[in-house]
């Protein structure tokens, strides 16, 4: 496994390991941000995949924070969470087979 596998490895780990250190969120992205373009065009999916799911985890978490107050809030920060936790898991699927990720840009899974 080169560094670069390795790399977006570490990143995705990171990633769960935010839904308990919340700041190992912005680790893990800025992560992401330093090591795209570092690798082939597959693993390059990945680092995508791991940006984009890093700012819609931030704004589904956001906008459950703002709806909060209406009591709907606490269902879309837990929706948000279990999405984030299926969007980790398929990328760490798709890396162990060295696949790329089949649609980055995805607002789903």
């Amino acid at each position: 496994m080169n560094g670069a596998v390795k790399m977006a490895q570490i990143i995705y780990f990171i990633y769960f390991a935010g839904l308990i250190i919340p700041i190992a969120h912005i680790v893990g992205v800025v992560m992401a941000y330093i090591n795209r373009g570092d690798g082939p065009a597959w693993l390059e999916t990945h680092f995508r995949f791991q940006i984009r799911s890093f700012w819609m985890f931030f704004l589904y978490c956001l906008i459950g924070s703002l709806l909060a107050a209406v009591g709907i809030g606490l269902l879309i920060i837990l929706l948000a969470y279990i999405w984030y936790i299926v969007r980790c898991a398929k990328g760490l699927k798709f890396l162990a087979r060295e696949e790329e990720i089949p649609d980055p840009a995805t607002w789903l899974w």
